[in-house]
């Protein structure tokens, strides 16, 4: 049997057995050289070590606009100050005085004198990675050898976040071994902490799958160091959240019917939780799950909406009940979208913004604890989460069966592939901004473009002399001559017919993400099972790394496969 059907354990267990090495420490400070300076008002000052460390971490970020937000500075400043000596913090009380351009020069010429290494270099250091990675990078997991995700502890720094986040600019401290909890099986060689320190402590508890674990001394949140999700374990739960979500498919028609007749119901209690759920299910809205306040950026998702996020048109652009929703989501991305929707969820809606003031919680009696309960109820297993996938996979196998053309070449089937994949990344809101590089690679292209099609206009023309040329001689030469232009001129407008795919490709993927919904949200299944029936090569599909996290379903899925 294949290492995914193996026996199962008992509920809750793991693993019987785990062994590793621990965590591999990033490297300790080196300071900088004599002849690189920090000065204060104009003048160089020597600053102690710990001091040093931190304000190197804001001069290789000089370019950066998070440098520019006064936010990000009086974080910075406030816990820089708190690690210096008292003879600095008598000296530095202003952060405009403060100037750290000869450190960030150092590290710009530092990082260019990296990218101009000699190969044979480049190589050494490639050995020394790859040294580390074999040494700390896989674990024992009941006699299986799996690879480990991330070994490597964070590095001090400073803190960014998404969006507009209160706590950026703030000190990541460095994880040291006394934070860290190791996890392994109590007969495993139990890993060594390094020279002269000491775990925070070493448990062995099976229902878990980490490794290791550290709290972060920002955000306070935990931590872990897991397995390479090409590992038996991260496959078996990405197997199973896929079939939770298939499992869905033969109950939706159940959970429409009895949220349509929520809308009516008499308790508004119900009628708000029927209301995020279709959102919730029509949209793929996240269910937004309610968060400290004042810790992060201020982002909702359905159940935490506020008045403001919403306005109602009972008519636009043609369209009746309209809802126009604007609001920051997960990570601070932007949801704007205009939906018709159903007569009674728009009436619903008027009803729960009545008197409301723009701040006020749309849904103020539900709870994104309240819904998923009751979705627990209706199946085993779900939560709002699985909607998500299930309308992901559901559309991207949907959009597949309308826009691939068997008869087309494999450029336009791995058109139509990534228009599909685009259609769920919509869904899901899985934006991402104009890459930098953008202009000058379709600037590239469409120069390609200008080049192939000149050569095509020649091709044509060569043709045509080729075939006055037989018609004058009419000898087996000239025969010859003209199937062998008429070959390069096809040759030629597949080409070019190849790079315009590109870049229509290019053009509408700019602003979309398209790895998210691929890696999360999307059973690996479909588009395995779509690459077979079409004879597409799978490595078109996904890269290396996607191809080892999926390994489980490249293993199952046969061509005929429906989600």
């Amino acid at each position: 049997c294949s290492r995914w059907e193996e026996e199962k354990k008992e509920d809750g267990v793991k693993w019987m057995q785990l062994e590793h090495r621990g965590p591999y420490f990033v490297p300790p400070y080196e300071p900088l050289p004599k002849d690189v300076q920090f000065y204060y008002n104009g003048k160089p000052l020597k600053l102690s070590l710990a001091t040093e460390e931190i304000a190197t971490f804001y001069a290789k970020m000089l370019d950066h606009e998070y440098t520019a937000k006064k936010i990000f500075q009086n974080n910075f400043f406030h816990d820089w100050r708190k690690e210096m000596t008292s003879e600095e913090q008598e000296i530095i009380k202003d952060l405009d005085k403060c100037d750290f351009r000869e450190i960030h020069k150092y590290f710009v010429d530092k990082n260019e004198a990296r990218k101009a290494l000699s190969k044979e270099e480049k190589q050494k250091l490639k050995e020394e990675a790859d040294k580390i990675q074999e040494e700390y990078g896989y674990c024992i997991l009941d006699g299986h050898r799996e690879k480990i995700g991330n070994f490597k502890t964070e590095p001090p720094g400073l803190f960014r976040g998404r969006g507009e986040h209160p706590k950026m600019g703030m000190l990541k401290k460095r994880i040291m071994p006394e934070d860290v909890i190791i996890n392994c099986s109590r007969d495993s060689k139990i890993p060594k902490p390094p020279e002269g320190h000491k775990w925070k402590e070493v448990r062995c508890d099976n229902t878990v799958t980490w490794l290791a674990s550290w709290t972060e001394n920002i955000q306070k949140t935990f931590k872990y160091i897991m397995l390479n999700p090409s590992s038996k374990l991260k496959g078996e739960k990405d197997w199973e959240k896929y079939e939770v979500a298939r499992r869905l498919k033969d109950v939706v028609h159940t959970i429409r019917a009895q949220y349509r007749k929520d809308w009516e119901s008499k308790e508004i209690k119900k009628r708000q939780r029927a209301v995020a759920l279709y959102f919730i299910d029509k949209l793929a809205l996240r269910a937004g799950n309610e968060k400290e306040e004042g810790e992060t950026a201020d982002t909702v998702g359905c159940c935490s909406l506020r008045v403001e996020h919403l306005q109602l048109h009972s008519q636009l652009d043609g369209q009746e009940h309209v809802v126009e929703f604007d609001f920051l989501g997960k990570d601070s991305i932007r949801y704007y979208n205009r939906v018709s929707v159903e007569k009674p969820v728009f009436e619903n809606l008027q009803l729960f913004m009545k008197n409301k003031d723009p701040t006020d919680d749309l849904f103020d009696q539900l709870t994104t604890n309240f819904l998923n309960r009751h979705l627990q109820h209706l199946m085993d297993g779900l939560t709002a989460k699985v909607f998500r996938t299930y309308n992901a996979s559901i559309t991207l196998q949907e959009q597949l069966k309308a826009l691939t053309n068997p008869e087309d070449n494999d450029a336009g089937k791995l058109l139509s592939y990534n228009r599909a994949n685009r259609a769920v990344a919509i869904l899901c809101n899985h934006q991402r901004s104009i890459p930098k590089t953008f202009a000058r690679s379709m600037q590239i292209l469409l120069e390609k473009i200008d080049t192939k099609k000149k050569q095509v206009e020649e091709a044509q023309e060569e043709v045509k002399k080729a075939e006055n040329e037989f018609k004058d001689t009419e000898d087996a030469k000239a025969e010859a001559n003209v199937e062998k232009k008429k070959k390069l001129l096809k040759r030629l407008k597949e080409q070019l017919a190849k790079l315009n795919v590109q870049a229509t490709d290019k053009e509408e993927n700019k602003q979309i993400a398209l790895g998210t919904s691929k890696l999360n949200y999307l059973d690996p299944r479909i588009s395995v099972a779509w690459c077979k029936k079409f004879g597409i090569p799978i490595e078109r599909i996904y890269n290396k790394t996607q191809r080892e996290k999926f390994a489980w379903a490249i293993d199952m899925a046969g061509e005929d496969f429906e989600f």
